[in-house]
């Protein structure tokens, strides 16, 4: 699949017209490798790479790194091509980091064939994210399991652990 968007307007006075190349792999491959595995497992393979992960990660460039119950990391080194008018990273980029992590984390506590779905997210916006920022490392973790809905928590940190962005999440539980 090939998708390219050309810019509506273009001047040389702008610079340089700059592209980016996103890969991803068919999402329907990961998800026929979920029935029969819990949220932990599933997510686990993707951390190990033994199945590809969701192509927002292709998009933004995010990768799981590690998954254990209740928790999840992924990383992300975003670009300028994510910047907002004003030259910092989109605060929808991270959100979008917060709510994946959040949700993993959530997803991680479930049992085999149970899935989730996020319904509520808060997020707290503590310091400005540049691309020359560099990794980011995303955590989420579970601040309680249920049945019917979860409760987890979320933040972005740069290198130096400093903490660049908070979210609290909450999950409805389908299924099981």
């Amino acid at each position: 699949m090939t998708i390219t968007t050309e810019p509506a307007a273009t001047s040389e006075s702008w610079g340089e017209l700059r592209s980016k190349t996103v890969y991803w792999h068919d999402p329907k491959v990961a998800l026929e490798a979920a029935p029969g595995r819990t949220g932990l497992e599933y997510l686990t393979a993707m951390a190990n790479g033994e199945i590809p992960g969701a192509p927002i990660g292709g998009l933004l460039g995010m990768r799981a790194v590690s998954a254990s119950a209740g928790e999840i990391v992924f990383a992300c080194t975003p670009d300028e091509s994510m910047y907002n008018p004003i030259g910092l990273v989109h605060g929808g980029v991270a959100c979008t980091l917060l709510d994946s992590a959040a949700g993993c984390a959530v997803h991680t506590t479930l049992p085999a064939n149970v899935g989730y779905t996020s319904i509520e997210i808060k997020v707290n916006y503590l310091r400005p994210i540049h691309a020359h920022t560099g990794e980011l490392i995303v955590r989420g973790w579970v601040t309680k399991p249920g049945r019917r809905v979860a409760f987890a928590e979320a933040d972005v940190r740069d290198a130096d652990g400093a903490v660049l962005a908070t979210a609290t999440s909450t999950c409805l539980i389908l299924g099981g």
